[in-house]
């Protein structure tokens, strides 16, 4: 999107430049009837934003909400520890969208008489992205320190206007997931519902730090397979391909790394088949260092900018 301050006797008027459809369209926001008749241009900004910050969400996320895959055993975590927290630059073209974050608590804390690791993902807006659409969530997950599983994973979504506050309480022995929705100031509950699970299931957060537990070293270039998983009310499937290796540099140095793809529905925003990828280093520490989605115009790219706390040094 394009700005442009112009006078008109002596009245400063906006001038903006849409891309839609791989045109530019140039109106006057005062006077222009696609203002009035089609949208508020906030709104659709800040749904836009939305969009691109939902995208370095699924991008890092969805990607690794797995249950048994690729035919791997748990062997004991050894990736991952407490007090873990790795940060990411958010970028569209050349703006600086976003920043997000994956933090691991310093200290266990306790779920069903058991200890958890509690794991929290935040992405935030920066800079003048503010301007188009405030994006500040949260998700978390609280897992198991023994089997991986989650026992509980919580949303507190802000998005321009928007709110959610929900909590999902897992019953992986039981196969049942409790869902808990509050209200935008997330003190009153509003509703709860219970679902039944097709199995032991991972959330959208713990699913990445259980890939990390796993030996990938056997991996084969082509390899897919379609996962279960529990998100927003409902039982998905998830394919995801290994694409191989490659060694990149970052801000941190260069890494060998391992490249998936997840395979994602069609829609308007993403361009190709395979659109997001993601590497991770092909190291002890598993970390992401990048990911890239290839969108209907341009590309949305997260790279890592610190790393603090990693188990293997």
């Amino acid at each position: 999107m394009v700005v442009n301050l112009t006078k008109d006797k002596g009245i400063t008027k906006v001038a903006w430049a849409i891309v839609s459809k791989c045109q530019i369209r140039i109106f006057n926001r005062s006077n222009d009837s696609f203002f009035r008749n089609t949208f508020r241009i906030d709104e659709k900004l800040s749904g836009i934003v939305r969009h691109l910050m939902k995208t370095v969400f699924f991008s890092l996320l969805i990607l690794f909400s797995l249950s048994p895959t690729f035919g791997q055993n748990i062997q004991g975590n050894s990736a991952f520890t407490f007090g873990e927290e790795l940060q990411f630059d958010v970028t569209y073209g050349w703006l600086s969208l976003a920043e997000a974050k994956l933090q691991v608590s310093k200290r266990a804390i306790t779920e069903n008489s058991r200890p958890h690791y509690k794991v929290d993902a935040y992405g935030k807006t920066k800079g003048a992205a503010t301007i188009f659409g405030r994006v500040n969530d949260n998700w978390g997950t609280h897992i198991d320190t023994s089997t991986l599983l989650p026992s509980l994973s919580y949303r507190y979504i802000e998005e321009g206007k928007y709110r959610k506050n929900e909590k999902v309480h897992f019953d992986q022995k039981n196969r049942k997931a409790k869902m808990e929705l509050f209200d935008r100031d997330n003190r009153t509950l509003k509703e709860v519902k219970e679902y039944d699970l097709p199995g032991q299931v991972q959330d959208l957060v713990s699913g990445f730090y259980y890939l990390r537990s796993m030996d990938l070293t056997n991996l084969k270039k082509g390899q897919s397979i379609t996962i279960n998983g529990f998100f927003d009310k409902e039982i998905y499937n998830l394919k995801l391909i290994y694409e191989g290796t490659e060694q990149i540099e970052t801000s941190l140095g260069v890494f060998d790394t391992y490249i998936f793809s997840p395979l994602i529905p069609q829609n308007k925003l993403f361009r190709g088949d395979f659109p997001v990828k993601v590497w991770v280093t092909k190291d002890q520490n598993k970390i992401p260092v990048k990911i890239k989605a290839n969108l209907f115009i341009g590309s949305l790219n997260v790279d890592i900018s610190s790393a603090k706390g990693l188990r293997n040094n």
